[in-house]
């Protein structure tokens, strides 16, 4: 059986009643204070600054029922940085937990199935941008040019939709015919045209058929949601008058018109 390209993971942290207390990178820094006896050092081996370092440690003193470190200044020794028990209790049970955490995590990752698949769908619904479009599909054709590429893209319902990007971007993304894609259109550069025995000639490379499922009207502008007959829904930002003017209502056929340009690609990590 292959092995997954994606694997879960988490993130430990440490929680009190007065909030939280610290993470991996926190319980490290205590770890290397412990081993270094130097809050300067330490910081390096974490890779946060001198004045970072101090102000997580006082964070964590200020938290924690007891303090974590202490430090002296001058005396025979020249002063130093040195854990409390408290401290080295604190970090020994934070790895304690630590290496039970990745044991459940490999005992989770050998028994979850399909997880390249549901992950990946999960990775895409968490995605945020302010694109009212997004529409998963497959990269099904790269035309190159000088400058500018022309990416084809098989959307789940079958539809299919043109990008124009920059052949920097296709190199920079990787993208490669079968590679999953996500593609990104703002509703306010879809085109809503309606259905009629007089087609349309126009310059823009992406149209995609549909039933309008929901006008909602506001003081200037109206959201149109048109769904596909692949299963995915497109929405446009129109006018108020352009509504009015096309009759536009539930249950009527319709058009999502955009140009290539407008169609963003994105991949997740």
């Amino acid at each position: 059986m292959a092995r997954s390209s994606i694997r879960i993971g988490s993130a430990l942290s440490v929680h009190t009643r007065a909030g939280a207390l610290g993470n991996k990178r926190w319980m490290d820094l205590l770890a290397s204070v412990g081993e270094t006896n130097s809050i300067s050092a330490a910081a390096k081996v974490v890779g946060l600054t001198y004045k970072a370092a101090w102000d997580a440690v006082d964070a964590m003193n200020n938290l924690s029922d007891a303090p974590l470190v202490q430090r002296s200044v001058g005396g025979k020794g020249g002063g130093g940085t040195r854990l409390t028990a408290k401290g080295q209790q604190l970090v020994k049970t934070f790895r304690m937990v630590e290496a039970e955490n990745t044991r459940f995590l490999d005992a989770l990752n050998t028994r979850v199935k399909n997880v390249d698949r549901d992950l990946g769908i999960l990775g895409r619904l968490t995605m945020l941008t302010s694109a009212r479009n997004h529409f998963a599909g497959k990269v099904s054709r790269i035309k190159s040019g000088s400058v500018n590429d022309e990416v084809q893209i098989k959307m789940t319902g079958g539809e299919r939709l043109v990008s124009i990007i920059t052949h920097e971007s296709v190199e920079n993304l990787g993208l490669k015919v079968g590679m999953a894609v996500v593609a990104l259109v703002k509703a306010s550069s879809v085109i809503i045209a309606i259905d009629d025995d007089a087609p349309l000639k126009l310059s823009a490379r992406n149209r995609l058929a549909g039933i309008i499922s929901r006008v909602v009207k506001g003081v200037v502008n109206t959201e149109v949601v048109i769904d596909l007959k692949g299963g995915n829904s497109v929405a446009a930002i129109i006018t108020n008058a352009a509504v009015k003017t096309l009759k536009l209502s539930e249950g009527k056929p319709a058009s999502a018109i955009f140009k290539a340009s407008s169609v963003i690609v994105g991949v997740t990590s």
